[in-house]
């Protein structure tokens, strides 16, 4: 059996889903922080509350071989702790390192572990894309605990011989994604005219189908163990190429004005935006060299394939 933590998640959801139409013998334990769902024959729900350093995962951990773990406390947008950092360590490093020890100690084999790209850091210079091999550079809370996590299950790892993945992706896109992205999908369906015409930046996104493959890879595939990989279409885009790309997906002509980025990022720091302006218009490149010599791996989805597909998801 394989465990998937935040399987009510946008990516946890994904791979649940993915596992089971691949082998409909196999049991999928759905780890989630409430009952109440219903889900499908041989997906099994266990409900363990919160990701906290005293989660309780015995009974999600009963006859487990690999565990994915997907479950995160992720980027809070208002964030009104105290001391954020601290709860983000709280969550994604003493939590993580919390159900690695008990599934070591249960025999699981595999621990699949979902981090981040901001472990890299947060841009690239033109020509220097980030990769898995990189020495970490986290700008924000959320990439310090996440590299403060890998860390951690290394070290655990070493110790236990448990098999450690660690997967880093940059930005998911799919049907259901959320927050900017369905945002400007949502004006660009409306025909709103946006400032962003001649945004000459490279980008790297991942389409949550293919991300959701190279998971599954990494549960089996003898190569992967003790691994980092980073992931992406094999595709990088400026800001205003994705734009354009999304319209023709929607099938119909998208309105960008063309500002310079530098007038963009100018007005943005005026007005207190300066993060906004730079995911606008600053680079962010992966290099998945690593993924594809040492797993075989190729995404099954081109750009404009996951772009028809999160068009379609957004119009349900």
């Amino acid at each position: 059996m394989i465990l998937v933590t935040g399987a009510t998640g946008f990516v946890g959801g994904a791979l649940v889903r993915r596992l089971r139409a691949d082998d409909g013998a196999r049991r999928v334990v759905a780890a989630v922080r409430r009952g109440g769902l219903s889900w499908p024959e041989g997906i099994l729900p266990c409900q363990v509350g919160d990701l906290t350093p005293s989660t309780d995962w015995t009974h999600a951990l009963d006859g487990v071989c690999a565990v994915v773990h997907c479950a995160a406390r992720v980027h809070v947008m208002s964030d009104t702790s105290a001391d954020p950092l601290e709860e983000f360590r709280r969550v994604n490093v003493q939590g993580t390192l919390n159900l690695a020890r008990q599934a070591a100690a249960a025999g699981v084999r595999r621990f699949v572990f979902v981090s981040s790209i901001k472990v890299n850091g947060e841009a690239t210079q033109p020509g220097r894309p980030f990769t898995a091999d990189d020495v970490p550079a986290p700008l924000d809370s959320y990439g310090v605990s996440k590299m403060e996590a890998e860390q951690a299950l290394r070290d655990l790892a070493n110790q236990t011989g448990l098999e450690l993945v660690i997967v880093r992706p940059p930005l998911v896109y799919g049907p259901g994604v959320k927050a900017n992205f369905a945002a400007m999908m949502r004006w660009l369906r409306r025909g709103m005219p946006l400032p962003l015409g001649r945004i000459q930046n490279a980008r790297s996104l991942v389409a949550l189908d293919n991300l959701v493959d190279l998971l599954v890879i990494c549960l089996t595939h003898p190569a992967a163990a003790g691994q980092v990989f980073l992931v992406s279409d094999g595709e990088d885009v400026s800001v205003t190429e994705l734009l354009r790309r999304i319209g023709q997906a929607m099938g119909r002509p998208v309105r960008l004005l063309p500002i310079p980025g530098a007038w963009i990022e100018w007005a943005a720091a005026m007005v207190g935006k300066r993060n906004v302006a730079q995911r606008l218009c600053g680079s962010l490149q992966v290099d998945i060299e690593k993924t594809r010599r040492l797993l075989g791996w190729r995404p099954p989805l081109t750009l404009d394939q996951g772009l028809k597909k999160t068009v379609e998801g957004l119009a349900q």
